[in-house]
């Protein structure tokens, strides 16, 4: 019987070679009857118990005459129970056989000796889904991550400035980047740095006409993107995406150390997301741009086939897709007119968190006054260039090319406004779409004076915190009475995970007027804000971050499948197709959402939902 014992499953899947023989020749079989207790509060534990066969319920006394068992937990096939009261060389709580129930039972003796020589094997044993989730990430089933998701700007492709003082000459400095074969220079002037390219000396030289003899100070430009020798490479090359621009310096506190040019961290990744954005950036008509677009969707499989962490992808995606929709936008929209109008994406694009293309939540708010006929003729261009990219429809119409969402500046704070006092399911889903909302093209002053008269509309307005909060905990965190998931064929992800972080924390970003739309930073916003423990964000981060995960490896999987590549159910996980690993991290998961919705009604006051 003990060769039957699957080692494959974490944390067992953790030992070597030799802890595992050391395992199979200690183990035991134990068989118990229906109601037979296993092992009693407070007794002394034979070890930890893995069940083969049956059901264990994990349970607490509640009076003193042995009746009221709450219940915490039930355990099913291969699940193990009783690490912690093995450790601690006594029974924590109370452990039932719901059925007759066959368990291999590896002794005290050897889990100790385990455990004393195996720090991973020991650390699996938290119950702490952040603990959990890491080893996994590094050890489970995805082990094959991508050694570059973990490098660091300072391993290998930071190379050192070549800096020049401020009366350095062009000629000078021309000279000097031939000799150390490099196509930039850092020049000194006071205590700022600024940085000239070959293109800047080029320029300089043959279009402005300077003389070769002019101190290169003049050419430099001084607004310099910056990141620390600790940052991750792959952040690095999303900032270059996001600005649009090949070389960052690296600066440690003050101290220039440093600068990575994007043909190393091209050299080091192995997608080609850069060459894509630069696709994207010189396309000059729509079919260049269209075919650019195409690229991302192989993209994102390339990523996630590497063991990209979500988090990474998103950030990447978000600036992809909104390169895409700017360029688009320059494209169709008339150059004079641009000044005046500003394209919003809102819902999960504006935070950053859409990866695989669901729909499209965008808007335009335009100066109060402006006269142009034309306008939405070609919003509703727009919308169809972007279905032929293969952003689909969004089901709810909330795109420009719906007069609905192409207000002037004073028409979209009413309607702010009017959503914030009206408790209609239609209105409360609007109002949370587009107090997510980032401008990603035309002129941002217009978006940001109207986010900034809203959050000086809601300033003290405590009912509609209360009242908006509630809608996070409309959905069932999809647990049992006994703390299993509760369904066993399709969950709907999106409901009993996603939104209610997202909303929630939403909620609680616009009461502590937070500027990010993203769930992850206004997390981190709040917890240097003080209105929320470190602990309790990095669950919540750590929660989402595997909903995310989960739900984006079955849409890829479900879209490979299906005839037209578009994945029809994008946050339903099939809990069948999971492996024991993600079912148990997914159901940790839940606890914290479960937590987190007892939070917001204590601190909105809601009452027992």
């Amino acid at each position: 019987m003990p060769s039957s014992f699957n080692m494959d499953n974490l944390p067992f899947s953790l030992l070597t070679k030799k802890e595992q023989a050391l395992l199979r020749q200690n183990l035991d079989i134990g068989y118990f009857q229906k109601g037979e207790v296993i092992m009693e509060s407070g007794s002394v534990p034979e070890g930890v118990h893995v069940v083969l066969k049956g059901k264990v319920s994990e349970s607490e006394t509640r009076d003193n005459k042995g009746g009221h068992e709450h219940v915490f937990v039930q355990y099913e096939n291969e699940d193990y129970f009783g690490a912690w009261s093995a450790i601690k060389g006594k029974a924590i709580h109370n452990f039932i056989a719901e059925e007759e129930t066959i368990c291999h039972i590896i002794p005290i003796k050897t889990v100790l000796e385990l455990v004393s020589g195996n720090s991973l094997f020991a650390d699996y044993f938290q119950q702490n889904l952040t603990a959990k989730t890491e080893i996994a990430e590094q050890y489970g089933a995805s082990q094959d991550m991508a050694e570059f998701m973990l490098a660091r700007v300072s391993e290998g492709v930071m190379r050192d400035p070549i800096i020049v003082s401020e009366p350095t000459s062009i000629k000078d400095a021309t000279a000097l980047m031939r000799e150390k074969k490099v196509d930039c220079v850092l020049v000194k002037k006071g205590s700022r740095y600024g940085m000239v390219t070959g293109t800047d000396i080029l320029n300089a030289v043959v279009i402005n006409e300077l003389p070769i003899s002019t101190c290169v100070a003049t050419i430099a430009t001084y607004r310099l993107i910056s990141v620390h020798p600790d940052d991750y490479l792959f952040n690095a090359l999303i900032i270059m995406t996001q600005q649009q621009i090949e070389r960052v310096v690296v600066m440690d506190n003050d101290e220039l150390v440093g600068i990575v040019d994007l043909t190393d961290v091209l050299s080091f990744f192995s997608s080609h997301s850069h060459v894509i954005g630069l696709r994207i950036e010189r396309a000059r008509t729509l079919d260049d741009l269209h075919m650019a677009a195409q690229g991302l969707n192989d993209l994102i499989k390339s990523l996630v086939s590497q063991g990209v962490k979500a988090r990474f992808a998103m950030d990447l995606l978000a600036a992809m897709n909104s390169r895409v929709m700017a360029k688009l936008f320059d494209l169709i929209v008339p150059a004079d007119m641009q000044p005046h109008v500003c394209l919003i994406v809102m819902g999960s694009e504006g935070r950053g968190e859409q990866i695989m293309k669901t729909d499209q939540d965008n808007a335009i708010i335009y100066r109060d006054g402006l006269v142009w006929d034309e306008m939405q003729e070609v919003m509703n261009r727009f919308s169809e260039h972007l279905m032929e990219f293969g952003y689909p429809r969004c089901p709810g119409n909330i795109m420009v090319s719906n007069p609905e969402w192409v207000n002037s500046l004073g028409d979209w704070t009413q309607k702010m406004s009017d959503w914030s006092v009206s408790w209609t399911e239609a209105d409360q889903m609007n109002l949370a779409i587009a107090v997510d909302a980032k401008p990603v093209a035309g002129n941002p002053a217009l978006f940001k004076a109207s986010r900034n008269w809203f959050f000086k509309y809601l300033k003290n307005n405590d009912a509609f915190f209360s009242n908006f909060a509630k809608v996070a905990l409309e959905f069932n965190t999809p647990l049992t009475f006994f703390g299993n998931l509760k369904e066993r064929g399709q969950l709907d992800v999106k409901k009993g995970g996603i939104f209610p972080i997202v909303h929630g924390v939403r909620t609680l970003a616009l009461e502590n007027r937070i500027l990010a739309t993203n769930t992850f930073k206004r997390l981190e916003a709040l917890v240097e804000m003080g209105k929320m423990q470190e602990k309790h964000a990095r669950d919540l981060s750590e929660a989402l971050g595997l909903f995310i995960q989960l739900r984006l490896r079955q849409q890829i999987k479900r879209a490979e499948e299906q005839e037209a590549g578009v994945d029809l159910t994008p946050n339903t996980l099939d809990l069948q197709s999971m492996n024991k690993m993600d079912r148990d991290l997914l159901r940790d998961a839940f606890h914290i959402v479960k937590g987190f919705k007892k939070h917001l009604e204590l601190h909105y006051h809601l009452g027992s939902r």
